[in-house]
């Protein structure tokens, strides 16, 4: 009854999201044809098609909102989800549906469709989805937090950590979870001696338990080595269909987060300290493709400028090639404009003394094996350009850790090599910082936060911070 009653309430959150984005299209062309034209006449003196010949894009629209509304999470249970994560998600569903409509209409040639009506939509959207999620959201916290739509909560454990966890859910009452007592399973007292709990009986007593009681959810808070344990009382609920759940702090030291995956049927606990969404890494990886491959047609004549300087301005080759370690330690080829004398690398004993870097990095501010040239490319990074090849063909990406040379990596300590984890980039938390005003230990301190906390927001504030990073070449040698 429960999950009918759940299954009904998705499929009418998800009517009402497809009927707001159908929404979203009127409000736009109302926007885009009135008040624009009104208030920015100057910008705006164009009239566009009417709104009939608009609404056909709806024949679009809501088969791909609804693709990505389903794969978003919205219609799952959302009792302990933060409300950043669920306004992100409607920013994602809006951004990619947006992005997809415009290669549709792109690639059939429907001209007559405006450009800022599909900015307005996109906006206009997500508008309405964070608004319809907030007001759901609070909502459905006030009925929880007065009693009402609750789960109940069957505790498996007397331990410190069971009690720590019944108050933990208790303390959250607009998640709407109701602890109907405890089973003992002689792991300490700590929770029967809290006296918050009934105890209902001993783990051998589930069976009997489930069968007279309603229990929505049982947690396994358990001792590390006590898995074994708990198999019987695992199938039982099994049996009985009620959702199980196992507390996974069984390595409280570790720092890496634990996510459950399946290898051919076989569920596997994996320890991951890098990000493991895969809509988000497809969406990085899709963003690193278009806007290389932008940036890189932009900004070709300038490319071109610097490949003429470099032939003129000294002998040698116009690339700088050289070998560099990628994610976990790969090995690949990067590619720069030359900034030095040919055979610079040949000299590097010469100048290792000129190093104002500590650890094991080579940077030095006035390098006298620069070109003229070469200063003035560093200064302003266009020595970086040949990089977004790199982007393109998937050795590098936008936004990451830099790439290490194979001799720097192999005199990393131990904590440093973890920099590797994420695809290195062309810029990072370390370019927008001062770059080399920055010393090697805080650089990897940096590099390990932008892993330990990546969001695509994250990638977006980065980006936008290198453009007068640039500008400016502060810390740029």
């Amino acid at each position: 009854m429960l999950k009918q009653k759940a299954r009904a309430i998705a499929i009418g959150v998800l009517l009402a999201d497809l009927a707001l984005t159908a929404a979203s299209l009127p409000i736009a062309w109302a926007l885009r044809q009135g008040v624009l034209r009104t208030e920015l006449p100057g910008l705006f003196p164009l009239a566009i098609y009417p709104l009939e010949q608009y609404l056909l894009l709806l024949f679009f629209i809501l088969p791909i909102w609804g693709v990505l509304l389903a794969g978003a999470g919205f219609y799952r249970s959302h009792r302990t989800l933060p409300f950043g994560e669920e306004i992100w998600a409607a920013a994602r569903v809006s951004l990619g549906g947006t992005v997809i409509l415009v290669l549709l209409i792109f690639g059939l040639r429907l001209d007559f469709v405006s450009r800022w009506f599909l900015v307005l939509f996109g906006i206009v959207n997500f508008l309405l989805l964070a608004v319809e999620k907030s007001a759901l959201r609070g909502a459905s916290r006030f009925v929880r937090a007065r009693g009402f739509n609750f789960r109940t909560a069957l505790l498996v454990g007397t331990g410190p950590k069971a009690a720590q966890f019944g108050d933990f859910l208790e303390g959250h009452p607009h998640w709407g979870f109701r602890v109907v007592g405890y089973v003992d399973d002689d792991n300490g007292h700590e929770a029967a001696l809290a006296a918050r709990w009934p105890r209902l009986g001993r783990i051998t007593d589930m069976e009997a338990i489930l069968s007279s009681r309603v229990v929505d959810e049982v947690i396994f808070v358990i001792e590390k080595g006590k898995l074994a344990e708990y198999e019987g009382a695992l199938l039982v609920a099994e049996r009985h269909g009620v959702r199980a759940h196992v507390s996974l702090d069984i390595f409280p030291h570790v720092l890496a987060r634990p996510v459950l995956e399946e290898l051919d049927g076989i569920p596997l606990l994996t320890f991951t300290t890098t990000p493991t969404n895969p809509a988000e890494l497809a969406a990085k990886r899709t963003i690193d493709l278009v806007f290389a491959l932008a940036l890189f047609l932009v900004t070709l004549p300038i490319q071109i400028l610097a490949a003429l300087g470099i032939r003129l301005g000294s002998s040698g080759p116009i690339l700088f090639r050289q070998v560099r370690c990628g994610l976990n330690g790969r090995q690949f080829t990067l590619l720069k404009f030359r900034t030095m004398q040919a055979g610079s690398e040949e000299r590097l004993t010469e100048v290792s003394h000129l190093n104002e870097m500590t650890g094991p990095v080579f940077k030095v501010r006035h390098d006298p094996r620069l070109t003229p040239i070469g200063r003035l490319l560093r200064r302003l990074s266009i020595d970086e350009l040949p990089q977004l090849w790199n982007v393109i063909i998937g050795d590098m990406s936008l936004v990451g850790p830099r790439p290490p040379l194979p001799e720097e990596v192999s005199r990393y300590e131990p904590w440093q090599r973890r920099r590797l984890s994420m695809k290195p980039g062309l810029t990072c938390l370390w370019q927008v910082s001062g770059r080399n005003e920055v010393d090697f230990d805080r650089w990897m301190a940096l590099d390990l936060k932008y892993i330990d906390t990546w969001s695509p927001l994250l990638d977006l504030k980065i980006l936008l911070k290198t453009v007068p990073a640039v500008l400016t070449g502060r810390g740029a040698r």
